[in-house]
């Protein structure tokens, strides 16, 4: 059930929306589940009309699929998009990287440091939620310290696609524990100093993923 009051001023099909995008990016609404519009009703507690008009919507950003007389399902991850999407990512984040040793200030470094400790810790526990939620601001931060704000809205384009990935690989739990020392590495750079060398390990960082779904089969 949506919370009303809190949203209030917003309109209702907006709400709607918002909240089954988030579900499907999430993989809470995993890829393949149809999307039935009287339950979606139900459950949310609205009518009808803002599902229909929140599916169509998703639709045209590829995160639902209409089948004529079928229905709606979300979208099935392309692991093609995937590959694609990394390979973006590894050249716009090592760059980012590159420029965050040069820019980012002495609080940033530590607020990083603390996050990266925080990401270890959550993979300690086993704790997916929390994997997820400092793996992504690691980057953020990284990401925001470039202070080029071209580069910082070409990579937020890729973050919310980059969300829905992250619950799919996560479930190779290995990777999580590799990436501790990788995130370690690309902190050291950036602390340092050296531009270069951040720039390589964020790259390397991301590029290990796309190569490990490229030649993991249980990804196809």
């Amino acid at each position: 059930m949506l919370n009303f009051d809190i949203q209030s001023h917003r309109p209702l099909r907006e709400i709607v929306y918002e909240e089954l995008r988030t579900l499907i990016l999430t993989g809470k609404i995993k890829p393949g589940t149809r999307m039935m519009e009287i339950e979606l009703a139900e459950d949310m507690g609205v009518s009808r009309t803002p599902i229909r008009e929140a599916i169509r919507k998703l639709e045209k950003e590829g995160l639902v699929v209409i089948e004529p007389r079928k229905g709606a399902y979300a979208s099935e991850v392309s692991i093609k998009d995937m590959e694609d999407i990394l390979e973006v990512r590894a050249n716009l984040e090592g760059l980012a990287a590159y420029l965050a040793a040069e820019r980012m200030s002495e609080e940033e470094k530590k607020e990083l440091r603390e996050t990266g400790e925080r990401f270890r810790q959550a993979v300690a526990d086993g704790d997916m939620a929390e994997m997820i939620s400092n793996d992504t601001k690691f980057h953020h931060m990284i990401v925001e310290s470039c202070r080029n704000n071209h580069l910082i809205h070409m990579v937020e384009q890729l973050q919310e696609l980059v969300l829905r990935f992250r619950y799919i690989y996560y479930k190779d739990f290995k990777r999580a524990e590799e990436m501790i020392p990788e995130h370690k590495r690309i902190l050291e750079e950036i602390v340092s100093g050296n531009g270069a060398n951040a720039r390589f390990e964020a790259f390397n960082h991301i590029d290990k993923l796309k190569d490990m779904i490229m030649h993991d089969e249980s990804f196809r």
